[in-house]
């Protein structure tokens, strides 16, 4: 399988929402199942649907190996949730689906819905990252019908190794993309990276209409307290080329 695209995604802030299952059954593609998170420390509680809210830096991008002019850094935000397959050899891969993905790129949506079908859209965006104090300061801005809307975190500046078996570890450890496409059919694709670090969160603080953003299907997470919120570091990251799934 040949890499795509290659870049570095960098200083992650990703806050989870308890979604009921049902509500993503219209996103689901074919061929795979949700994946929900079960906290081994509490087998009488019952696994969690999550979605998350996703914004970091796209940097150092390069597709096929070639740096695009002034496409090569910017911001992205999208909302996801998680899945997982198992192959025909027993094998279980897990993965995200994405609702909408914002990036201030035109060419990158142009590209990405009309060879992928990913939910692509394009948006004004800008970012803060600063270092003050023993404070880091995170902050992904982008703006929808001429309305801001944000997702910002302050946490203590030493990256911690994310524990074994932990809601963080759910999280972040999902490495394929599958995309619902418009025939019915199901896109995959991997994305390889290592094993990240997290920073203790301190405070956050999100101003997102979710309602005019993804649909009025999630309209209610604006005034839903996420379960928890992940500062990552994050790292380079490769791509590989999309594959069709197989019945």
């Amino acid at each position: 399988m040949s890499t795509f695209l290659t870049a570095e995604w960098r200083k992650l802030i990703m806050a989870q929402y308890a979604i009921d299952p049902a509500i993503l059954a219209p996103w689901l593609p074919t061929g795979v199942e949700l994946d929900l998170y079960k906290d081994s420390e509490a087998p009488d509680k019952p696994a969690t649907c999550y979605v998350s809210l996703v914004g970091f830096l796209f940097d150092r991008v390069r597709v096929k190996g070639v740096a695009i002019p002034f496409h090569t850094r910017f911001e992205e935000v999208n909302l996801r949730f998680y899945v997982a397959r198992t192959e025909p050899d027993g094998a279980r891969r897990r993965g995200v689906v994405f609702i909408r993905e914002f990036v201030p790129r035109a060419a990158i949506t142009l590209i990405a819905n009309s060879l992928y079908e990913e939910p692509y859209a394009t948006l004004p965006t800008y970012s803060t990252i600063s270092s003050a104090r023993q404070v880091i300061t995170v902050r992904y801005s982008w703006q929808h019908n001429k309305v801001w809307h944000s997702l910002a975190v302050k946490a203590s500046p030493t990256p911690e190794a994310i524990p074994p078996n932990s809601e963080a570890e759910f999280i972040t450890e999902h490495y394929w993309g599958y995309t619902k496409r418009s025939d019915g059919s199901t896109s995959q694709y991997e994305v390889q990276h290592p094993r990240w670090q997290t920073y203790p969160i301190l405070s956050h603080e999100i101003r997102a209409d979710f309602g005019a953003l993804y649909g009025e299907t999630f309209a209610f997470l604006s005034h839903q307290q996420p379960s928890s919120i992940l500062l990552a570091e994050g790292s380079p990251i490769s791509v590989h080329t999309g594959t069709r799934l197989s019945a």
